[in-house]
Order: structure tokens, then C-alpha cells, then sequence
């Protein structure tokens, strides 16, 4: 299997390139196009907890409902092409044993058949940082694909990390944190505009994006038209 990212800056999509025998997993709605001898199982179970079940506690963490699932059905090699909603960037993770990735809400794109992806329930952090409540897990070995709001960037953390709550992609689990104001006060936060950020600490990998899209949801939002009844 190969993962080509196609395009550069806020377009980019990623094409997955299939063998006979080999399997890919997206969210479902990701997928632009597909060659002809690639078979598309919709489905809610994922590598992991699966079924309905499965299905809601995507749907806590921002995700889809569904996953699909892509596999050539012959003996000639096929493609895959998975875009995310938002104008983004799209980075491969390969992940390895022991050390889990956690992606941000609506952040994961795809992944290998043989990852686990599961829900992983934040608590009372989730309520806090106006991000989903919860978060999805993915572990094992494997490709992951996740993608971004603008530019999207890697950021090794040996020591500690800030980040608004708007901009994380996901992170190495090694890692944790803790969410607190960005100011030296509640008041002096919310009036710089900054509000909430998470404190990473430890060793490990932070993906971040340059652009929150709930922050340009609401600025956009009153500006569209009324619906019409």
C-alpha cells in the first residue's frame, strides 16, 4: 500500500494506492473517486468496538457515523482518492506498536485495516475545552491519515507544548494535559480573544492546524443568507 498526497497548500487530498488482497478504511463521505476494480463496504464497525454502538461514540467525537471500507476485486492494483470537508492540508501518520495517536475532533481521515480505532471519552476536559467529548484513538501498526483546517504542521515536544484548543490535530498518547487559560487571568483570556489552550507535557508528537474552523463557522455563519421555510 502507498499513500500519495496530492496537491499543496489548502487543497490537498491524498490518493491511496491498493494491492490485490490489501484493504483501506476512511470516514465515510471522504472519498472523491475510486478506479473501477475497487469494491466500497459501507459499514459502522471499525478495527476495535464496532457496530451501532461504534457508530454513536464516532458520532460523540465529531466523526461519521459510517466508515467505508476499500478493496480491489481483482488481481490488478487500484486507487483511492479521500478528501476531507474542510480546505485543508492532509498528512500520512505510520503508526507503530505501543505508542497510540489521538486525533481532535473530526481530524481522522483514514487508516490501515489493521489499526484499531476507537472512542476515548474525555470527561470533563471535553466540556471545558468546547471540543468534542471525546477523542479517537488509533493504535496498532499501520498508515493514519488525518487532515486539517489550513496548514497543517508536525511539532516534536520534549518539555511542553501550548496549544489553543482550536488548532490540535492529534497527538502521540505518550503525551499529556491538562487545559487552562491562556491569560494570567480568566478575564484577561476571554477579552484577548484566546479563551481556553492545552498544556502538553512529556515526549512526543503534536499535529496542529493553523486555522480553527469553529471560530471561522461562527464569523461566517451570520453573514449567510436565512433559510428559507
Amino acid at each position: 500500500m502507498d499513500i500519495e498526497i496530492l496537491s499543496r497548500g489548502a487543497f490537498q487530498s491524498a490518493l491511496v494506492h491498493l494491492n490485490p488482497g490489501e484493504e483501506f478504511v476512511s470516514e465515510a463521505g471522504a472519498m472523491f473517486r475510486a478506479s473501477g476494480n475497487v469494491d466500497i463496504d459501507v459499514t459502522t464497525r471499525s478495527m476495535g468496538r464496532g457496530g451501532i454502538l461504534g457508530g454513536v461514540k464516532r458520532l460523540l467525537a465529531k466523526e461519521s457515523f459510517f466508515l467505508s471500507t476499500y478493496r480491489v476485486t481483482d488481481g490488478s492494483p487500484g486507487e483511492v482518492g479521500l478528501a476531507p470537508v474542510h480546505v485543508g492540508g492532509v498528512l500520512p501518520i505510520e503508526v507503530r506498536p505501543g505508542t497510540a495517536w489521538v486525533c481532535a475532533g473530526g481530524s481522522y481521515l483514514g487508516s490501515g485495516p489493521q489499526l484499531e480505532v476507537n472512542t476515548q471519552f474525555q470527561g470533563f476536559k471535553g466540556f471545558l475545552t468546547g471540543e468534542s467529548l471525546s477523542f479517537v484513538e488509533v493504535r496498532g501498526t499501520g498508515p493514519l491519515l488525518v487532515s486539517a483546517f489550513g496548514r497543517i504542521a508536525e511539532h516534536e515536544v520534549d518539555g511542553a507544548l501550548t496549544v489553543d484548543t482550536g488548532h490540535v490535530v492529534a497527538f502521540e498518547e505518550t503525551l499529556s494535559y491538562s487545559v487552562t487559560k491562556a491569560g494570567g487571568s480568566w478575564i484577561q483570556s476571554w477579552l484577548a480573544g484566546e479563551g481556553i489552550v492545552l498544556n502538553f507535557e512529556g515526549r512526543g508528537k503534536v499535529i496542529c492546524q493553523s486555522h480553527n474552523p469553529d471560530e471561522f463557522g461562527g464569523l461566517l455563519g451570520p453573514k449567510l443568507p436565512e433559510r428559507s421555510s
